[in-house]
Order: C-alpha cells, then structure tokens, then sequence
C-alpha cells in the first residue's frame, strides 16, 4: 500500500514538474519571439519612414478616439483669433532675447510681449525707426500694460492722446482701439514719427512726444528712453545690459532698475498741447 502511495506520489512530482519545465520553455520562447518581433518592427519602421508615418496617424487617430468630450462652456472656440499672444520659441533668437528679457523685468508674460516685440521689429523696418526705440518708449510709458491711461487721458501701451490723434484710429475702427495693443503701437509710432520730423532729432522727438518741447526740463523722460534703449540694444546683441547706461549727449540721471517711472505730471498739459498742435 505504502509503495503504491508513493509511486503515486512520485508521478504526481513527475508530472508537475514536467508541466512546470514545459511551461518555463513556452514561456522562454514567447517572450524571445516578441523581443525578435519587437526588433524587426523597429527596424522595419527605420527603414519605411512611411510606414511609421501611417502608424503614428493610426495612433494617435485611436487616442483621439478615446478622448472624452469636451466640457460644455460659454468659452468660444475663435478665442484664439483675438489673443495677442504668440510662443516666444517661434520669434528669432534676438527677438526672443529681447521678449524674454522684458518678460522679466516687468514682470509680464513672455507670450504677449512676442507679439509686442515682432511687431516692434516689423514697424520699424518700415518706418527706419529702431524697434528696440518704440519697445523702449512703451517701457517707460506704460511698462507693458495695454490698458494704461493717465490723467490727462494718454492711453494704451504708448499713451497716445486719444482724444488728440481720433483720426488715427479711424481706419482701425475707431478710437476704442486704442486699447488694442497692436494698433496703439502703430498709431503711437506715428505720433513718434511726426514728433521727429518736427524737432530734427531723435532727442528733441522725444521732448515733443511727452509734451516738453517747450518747457526747461522734461523730468528726465528722453533720458530714461534713451537708457533702456541702449539697454534694449544690448540685450538684442546678446550681451548682458548695464543698469547704469547713459546714452551718449545726454545727461547723467538716477535710472530705475524695475519699473521706470511715468513723466512728471506738471508736464502732463504740456503733453496735451503740443500733440494737439502735432497732429
């Protein structure tokens, strides 16, 4: 009985064992096949680009498909077409320098300002005038903030007379653009320009653009452009700007290291005057 037992038993090791060794050498197999079969479609999707082209299309076509519905929202889809904002990794290395280097200082998302500062460098090829120079102005006029407006009632990034310079606006809509950063840009570039060629120079442009032309000082303002253009120059360069630059004919004066400050306001009413005679 006992050597029947264990016969019985000796088999039953036999047989599990036989089943295990059997199993371990499928499964050996199986996995050496997917690897080989793994190896092959690699190479084969190295060798056919096209093939690896299809199947990324099959793939992310599947995931597409497995994607939930949208969240119903007020949100409109054409949202994106009244953004002004654009990836400063699509700018040019020295605009990108310069959109990132603003981004910083005046604490203002680098998306926006991409599209501030390729307009800039549009403008001012058409118009001769330095970009660096208007990004400049709106530094020191508004720090970046399109919705800007002074007591005398300059507005948007360049502070534009809106009331003086309507007519300006009319192609564009009409003067409530003035709040559209693009076409306050361009509109303030035209002031700008119209200021230059009335007092011959870029210094005396700037005395007429804050409305100081006729006054003995214009609290500092063509200084603290000209010194963050020449920082602005710098940072388009690739150079790392000085906190202390001092444009050449111009006089020396404290330079604000974050935000400059806006002009005097005894200045202010000046400003409205000869604008308006400007334009």
């Amino acid at each position: 009985m006992n050597k029947a037992f264990d016969a019985t038993a000796r088999g039953l090791r036999t047989f599990v064992s036989d089943v295990a060794d059997g199993f371990f050498e499928i499964t050996h197999n199986g996995f050496a096949l997917v690897g080989l079969a793994i190896v092959f479609a690699a190479l084969a999707l190295v060798a056919r680009p096209d093939l690896r082209k299809t199947g990324e299309e099959q793939l992310m076509g599947w995931l597409q498909s497995r994607k939930p519905a949208p969240e119903v929202t007020d949100l409109e889809p054409t949202a994106i077409e009244r953004t002004t904002a654009a990836s400063p990794a699509d700018l040019p290395k020295q605009q990108a320098a310069v959109a990132y280097w603003l981004s910083k200082k005046y604490r203002v998302a680098a998306e926006p300002l991409s599209v501030l500062v390729a307009e800039a460098y549009g403008i001012g090829k058409r118009t001769k005038i330095d970009p660096t120079l208007i990004l400049a102005i709106m530094a020191v006029e508004s720090s970046f903030n399109p919705f800007a407006q002074s007591n005398v009632g300059a507005q948007g990034l360049m502070q534009v007379m809106t009331r003086v310079h309507g007519d300006k606006y009319e192609s564009a809509g009409g003067t409530l653009t003035a709040f559209d950063p693009v076409t306050n840009m361009r509109v303030g570039v035209k002031v700008l320009q119209e200021c230059i060629a009335r007092a011959g120079s870029l210094e005396g442009g700037l005395r007429y653009y804050v409305g100081a032309a006729n006054l003995e000082d214009d609290g500092g303002y063509a200084g603290k452009v000209l010194a963050e253009h020449e920082r602005l120059l710098q940072v388009a360069n690739g150079r790392a700007p000085s906190t202390t630059v001092t444009p050449p004919g111009v006089r020396a004066q404290p330079l604000p290291v974050v935000a400059p400050a806006k002009p005097e306001e005894g200045s202010e009413p000046a400003k409205v005057a000869l604008l308006s005679s400007v334009s």
